[in-house]
């Protein structure tokens, strides 16, 4: 072990004690508010969907502490253990060339890890979420999606890491500025085909058929100069029952997507009001400035790696005695996230600042209290926490907490103005 070995032991120790000591202060305010519903939502949650809330809050906390600690043991055996060692050897035994040997070094790890993480991915969906009556996904279902998942990763996955090795090993220093370039294409691409050539590989889109809803969502459009290839329901009812509503695709390509079990549980004025807050984002740039973000941290996070690549002392602090691209590119995937755990307050708090601009604007287009009456049912129905921790939904939550949210919501509700000629 070098001086890097220590330095990445103190940062994972370091961030798996924060994550474990805000997972417990959360554990602690939801357990400890189980039996109140908070005032003001007492009118519209009732103690047994609070409970419900809590209880289910509680089940997914208890087991996102143990699939921390399960990672970060495999994380070590990754490295320090040998893992990448042994993988590495296994595929250079076959004495292929450097390309066609990294390429597989990186699919056959990317599918071990997912077949790792299995077993947590099957007790969250047919133990927890079947528990508190979420789960509609079949096992059939579950293996279909898992078989298509796993072939749009080789189909999409070797092309784009040959791709990847190739410009590493022949486009000299500045290859981690061609590979950006690369990144940042595909990227663009697959945010472009999602709508029609992947999402309907595991969902059934149909369009809106619902007259007096197309009505006020036209409307709805024509006031916020909004153009959409469509409006679609999503047979989410087949895999959960959680609802939803979401914008997908780019440019032309723009869809607008709801949930059917959102559809069954909203109001017609409240699915409008939920549809504006979604439209907040898209008036005020919140995609476009997602997108430069990510493409800026992107291009840091290469030009690092680009450096790091040249350095013995990073592969050998992490286990590795012989260097490659593609034991550079899997190396800085597996660490980069324990170095920037410590930066997860200042994306959610982005992220929530985002969220109070949509909100803002749904308000000013809408009735916010649509919108309050229509984020309530949506808390119970999804049975999501409404006593959460601060500091740990400071660090997770890319959503304001809910009394905070609803709390600046009824802050932006405008009372009717009288009629001309009408005292007050």
């Amino acid at each position: 072990m070098n001086t890097f070995s220590w330095i990445f032991v103190a940062a994972l120790a370091a961030s798996l004690s924060l994550r474990l000591w805000l997972s417990q202060r959360q554990m602690r305010s939801v357990a400890a508010n189980r039996e109140r519903v908070p005032e003001a939502f007492a009118g519209s949650i009732s103690p047994e969907a609070h409970r419900k809330a809590a209880d289910y809050t509680l089940a997914n906390l208890r087991l996102g502490r143990l699939e921390l600690l399960y990672e970060s043991l495999l994380l070590l055996l990754w490295t320090f253990g040998g893992g990448l060692q042994w993988l590495d050897g296994f595929w250079r035994g076959f004495g292929w060339t450097e390309i066609p040997t990294g390429v597989a070094l990186l699919l056959s790890a990317f599918l071990i890890m997912a077949l790792l993480e299995l077993p947590f991915t099957l007790y969250h969906t047919f133990v927890i979420e079947e528990r508190f009556g979420f789960n509609k996904t079949t096992v059939a279902t579950f293996v279909g999606d898992l078989a298509k998942q796993t072939l749009l990763m080789l189909l999409l996955g070797i092309p784009l890491a040959w791709a990847a090795l190739w410009l590493m090993q022949a486009s000299g220093r500045l290859w981690w500025f061609y590979l950006w370039l690369l990144w940042a294409g595909f990227s663009l691409l697959m945010l472009w085909a999602y709508p029609t050539l992947i999402a309907p590989l595991f969902n059934k889109f149909t369009p809106l058929d619902d007259q007096e809803l197309q009505r006020r969502i036209a409307a709805l459009l024509e006031r916020c100069g909004f153009r959409s290839k469509g409006i679609y329901v999503m047979d989410g009812s087949r895999r959960s029952g959680h609802g939803n509503a979401y914008f997908t695709g780019l440019g032309q390509n723009k869809r607008i997507v709801f949930f059917d079990t959102l559809l069954e549980t909203l109001e017609p004025a409240e699915i409008e009001a939920v549809l504006a807050h979604e439209l907040g984002h898209f008036k005020h740039h919140h995609i476009r400035k997602r997108i430069a973000t990510m493409m800026l941290l992107s291009l840091a996070g290469l030009a690092l790696l680009g450096w790091l690549a040249g350095q013995d002392w990073f592969y050998q602090g992490l286990g590795v005695q012989q260097p490659s691209n593609a034991l550079a590119l899997l190396l800085f995937l597996m660490v980069s996230p324990v170095f920037t755990t410590f930066l997860q307050p200042l994306a959610s708090w982005f992220s929530r600042r985002h969220e109070f601009e949509a909100d803002d604007y749904a308000a000013s287009q809408t009735d916010a209290r649509d919108l309050i009456h229509a984020l309530v049912k949506m808390y119970r129905e999804n049975a999501s926490t409404l006593t959460p921790d601060p500091l740990y939904s400071a660090f997770n939550d890319s959503h304001p907490p809910a009394p905070v949210r609803v709390a600046h919501l009824s802050t932006r509700i405008r009372e009717p103005q009288p009629a001309t000629g009408e005292t007050t």
